[in-house]
Order: C-alpha cells, then sequence, then structure tokens
C-alpha cells in the first residue's frame, strides 16, 4: 500500500513538473499580407480552437488564403479555402462547412477587444466555431455608458481593465458571450485599420485580393513577452 502510495506521488510530481516545464514555451503565430506583418498568441484556455489552429498552420491551410470579407469599424475575416482559387465577383465566406466544428469556448477573460483573434460562426445553438475562418477585430472606441449598456444585453461583468481597453483601443463587446475569442494580436494593429479600408465590393470582399500566409513558431514565453513587451 506505502508502495503504491510513493508511487502515486511520484506520478503526480511527474505530472506537474512536466507541465510547469511545457508551459515555459508557446507559438508565436506570424501572419503576413502584402501590407505588412502582424503576430499573435494563442491562449492556453481554449485549448481546442488553440490546437485546431496550430494544426492547420503547419499544414499550411491557410497560406494564400485571402481576407475575403472586411468592414471598417468593425473586422476583417479570411480561412475560407475556397477564396485560394477564387475567381473575381466571386461570393465568399461558405467554405469549410464540410469541417467539422469546434465547440464553443468563449472565456470572460478574453473579450473582442482590437486585435483580439476570434472563430467565425454559423447560426447554429451550441455556438460552434468553424473549424477554420476566423476574424481579427477591429471595432471602435467605445464609452463607459456604451460599455455598461452591451454588458447588460450580452450578460457580461466587464473588469475595469477590460472597460478601459474598449474605451481606448476599441473593439466590438457586442460579440462577447457569443463568439470564442481564442488569441491576440501583439503588435502592429494599425495593419488591421489598413486591411479594413481598402476597396471593397457589396458583399463586403476586398476589390484587389489581400493574400495571406501564417506560420508558427514555438518559443519561450520569456522572449515572446519581452520582444513584444507582451504579459501573459
Amino acid at each position: 500500500m506505502k508502495k503504491q502510495f510513493f508511487v502515486c506521488i511520484l506520478l503526480l510530481i511527474s505530472t506537474i513538473s512536466f507541465a510547469q516545464k511545457k508551459s515555459k514555451k508557446d507559438y508565436l503565430v506570424t501572419l503576413k499580407t502584402k501590407y505588412g506583418t502582424m503576430h499573435l498568441v494563442l491562449f492556453d484556455d481554449t485549448p481546442l480552437h488553440k490546437a485546431n489552429f496550430i494544426k492547420l498552420v503547419q499544414k499550411k491551410f491557410y497560406d494564400s488564403l485571402l481576407f475575403h470579407r472586411i468592414i471598417d469599424g468593425f473586422m476583417i475575416q479570411g480561412g475560407d479555402p475556397e477564396s485560394k482559387m477564387a475567381q473575381p465577383n466571386q461570393r465568399l465566406g461558405g467554405g469549410g462547412g464540410n469541417l467539422e466544428r469546434i465547440p464553443y469556448e468563449f472565456k470572460t477573460n478574453h473579450v473582442h477587444k482590437k486585435g483580439a483573434l476570434a472563430a467565425a460562426r454559423d447560426n447554429n445553438p451550441e455556438k460552434k466555431s468553424s473549424a477554420c475562418q476566423f476574424y481579427i477585430v477591429q471595432g471602435k472606441k467605445m464609452t463607459d455608458d456604451e460599455v455598461t449598456l452591451v454588458a447588460q444585453r450580452n450578460g457580461m461583468d466587464y473588469t475595469t481593465q477590460q472597460r478601459a481597453e474598449y474605451m481606448i483601443l476599441g473593439g466590438t463587446p457586442r460579440l462577447d458571450n457569443s463568439y470564442t475569442v481564442f488569441g491576440e494580436t501583439i503588435d502592429n494593429l494599425d495593419l488591421i485599420d489598413t486591411i479594413a479600408k481598402q476597396s471593397k465590393d457589396s458583399t463586403d470582399r476586398p476589390q484587389e485580393d489581400i493574400k495571406m500566409s501564417i506560420s508558427v513558431n514555438k518559443m519561450r514565453k520569456k522572449k515572446i513577452a519581452k520582444k513584444f513587451d507582451y504579459k501573459y
């Protein structure tokens, strides 16, 4: 009995040590377009979305896909596999529906502030996410009263910091508690503005194709934090 107890303790210690060692590194996401490059991190507490996104990036799924939907003051969206070989004026946004959707993972500590990376979805009642389409929030700056009004509508209780981010950075709080935010942009937020303001057609597709390429690089969290002045 004692032997089994000590074996269990050793296994627990090993598991904890492994988890701590594993958490020292993270994946840095690099997203490139003809207008510039941005970097993003993915959240550990949305593990299904994080693992799925990394898997797709490592398979080069996103390379040469388009930002197929842009709305200035709202967001930029991409990840439709049908956009890779899209013809001019082709309506996009329905691709990827054959892939298994990702379960809803919205966390109240990850809101739709400017730069937030979130998963697109259809109107399914479980709020499951598209397996591949994503959007990056641009949004607008809010007043404290506006944030309060939205909070009452979407059942959120925003922290002082979250309110400040919506007032200073901007964002789209009305999407909170409805779509999963699973990462955030950690530099070059101006690139979102540049893409969002491009000319577009009646379906919000840019008149000129905006292709993307995305890569991930596993590196120490301390290095990411120092290089991008980012706080985990």
